[in-house]
This record gives C-alpha cells, sequence and structure tokens, in this order.
C-alpha cells in the first residue's frame, strides 16, 4: 500500500495543476512561453536570497519574480531592446546571480537538485495548505478578471477603447504567474514549472471550443499528468518533478493524433 507522502504528493501536485492549467491557457494565447521561462529562471534567485536572508524562500520567490515581472514592463515602455531579447537577458542574468550566491552560502547545505526539478515526494501539509490556498487566490483572481484579461488577450487596444482595465489585467496576470511559480517550484522545480503551465494548456487546445472549456480542460489535464507521472516515477524509480512533465508530454502527443470524424446519417 502507498505511504502518506503519496498520497500528499498527489494533492499537492493537483492543487497546482489546478491553477496552472487555466494560467497557462493564457500564457499560450498570449505567446508568452518565453516569459513563463524567465520567470521561472528567476526564481532560482529568489531562493538564494530567501536563503542568504534566512526568510522563507517563497517570499524570495515572489519578490524576485515580481521585481523582474517590474523590470520587463520599464523595460518594455522605454523600448530598449526587443522583448525577447530583454526576456533572455533577464532570465539568464538572474539564473546565474542566483547560482553565484548560492554558491556562497557555505554555510547553508543547499540541495540544488531539489530546487531545480522539484521534490514533490517530500510535500508537507502545511505545503498543501500553502498550495491550496494560493490555488484557490489565483482562481478567483482568475475568474475576477477572466473578462478584461481575456478582452486584453484578444485585443488591447479594442479592451482599452471600451474602459476595460487592460494594463491592471496584464499586472495581475504577471503576479499570478509569479505566485503559481512560487508555490509550483516543488512540484516540477524552476526548470519545469513552465512545462506544467503550457503543456496541459497546449494539450487542451486541440479539444476545446471555448476559452472557459479549454481553460477547464487544462486543469483536468494537468492533474491527470501529475497523477500518471507520480505513479511512472513510483513504479520506475525515476524523479518524480521530470516524470510528470513526461505524461503531460505524452498526452500532448497522443492530443495531436487525427481525431475520428463524427458518421453523419
Amino acid at each position: 500500500m502507498l505511504d502518506d507522502f503519496f498520497f500528499r504528493a498527489i494533492l499537492g501536485g493537483v492543487g497546482v495543476a489546478a491553477a496552472a492549467g487555466p494560467l497557462g491557457c493564457f500564457v499560450v494565447w498570449r505567446r508568452m512561453a518565453y516569459f513563463g521561462d524567465t520567470i521561472a529562471h528567476a526564481a532560482l534567485l529568489g531562493i538564494a536570497l530567501g536563503l542568504l536572508f534566512e526568510v522563507s524562500t517563497t517570499i524570495g520567490v515572489v519578490a524576485v519574480t515580481l521585481a523582474v515581472a517590474g523590470l520587463l514592463l520599464l523595460f518594455e515602455r522605454f523600448n530598449r531592446a526587443p522583448s525577447d531579447a530583454l526576456l533572455g537577458i533577464l532570465a539568464h542574468g538572474a539564473l546565474s546571480i542566483g547560482l553565484v550566491v548560492i554558491g556562497m552560502i557555505f554555510w547553508v547545505r543547499v540541495d540544488l537538485l531539489a530546487y531545480l526539478f522539484g521534490d514533490i515526494l517530500a510535500v508537507s501539509r502545511t505545503d498543501l495548505l500553502l498550495i491550496w490556498i494560493g490555488a484557490a487566490a489565483i482562481l478567483g483572481a482568475l475568474v475576477a478578471l477572466w473578462r478584461p484579461l481575456f478582452a486584453a488577450t484578444v485585443a488591447e487596444d479594442i479592451a482599452r477603447a471600451e474602459g476595460m482595465p487592460a494594463d491592471l489585467a496584464r499586472v495581475a496576470f504577471m503576479l499570478m504567474i509569479a505566485l503559481t511559480v512560487a508555490f509550483a517550484m516543488k512540484i516540477v522545480g524552476v526548470l519545469l514549472i513552465t512545462s506544467l503551465l503550457i503543456i496541459p494548456a497546449a494539450t487542451a487546445s486541440r479539444f476545446a471550443r471555448t476559452p472557459e472549456k479549454m481553460a477547464v480542460l487544462a486543469a483536468l489535464i494537468g492533474a491527470l499528468a501529475v497523477i500518471a507521472g507520480l505513479y511512472l516515477s513510483d513504479g520506475l524509480d525515476t524523479p518524480a518533478g521530470p516524470s510528470i512533465v513526461v505524461a503531460a508530454f505524452t498526452f500532448f502527443l497522443l492530443a495531436q493524433l487525427p481525431l475520428p470524424r463524427s458518421s453523419r446519417s
């Protein structure tokens, strides 16, 4: 019989998937996959600063990811460089600084692999509480901001012309990604978080006919990937975080198969 830690891992992973799936739909629609990577890479710097100043790593991750998102908005406003170049600079700069800071903290034992690839089997009851509170907050914000956020995603100029808070929705969207990265890093690690945002949403787009159905389906696919990945990890004795991503990728490949045509009488 599987131990209690395995079911805590499932509950934690499903909680992350519940928020990451719908949020990932906006990442796909806005073509912001590279932005997700940038925020995820910056999370390692947040972890390093949290360890350095002896505060919660979650606080460090949220602070740094929000700072990086703010820098990106500032640089884009002044048009200093193309967005993709800025994302690459911020991603690799933050990641490298984080690795350097971790290397300097010689008085703290740091399991770098756990931060990079996740340690879902070590999820505690406190982690579960934080994950589900965070997921509920993100889902609540998505429901409240769905109309202006979706309108700004489809046509930002039209959304502004109709008086919708497009700028506020964009800032809130970046905040939600930062929070998702913060509480998802223990599940799949900072290097694989973006895959949990993008792959279920991209898979759901194959079947959903409306944006709302795509968001729900993405959450379900993400949850199934978590469960399948954990059982795969348990059966083959493979790392849990990468196994979850492999399961999600397998679902994506299966979704690309031709759909059967309904027969017409």
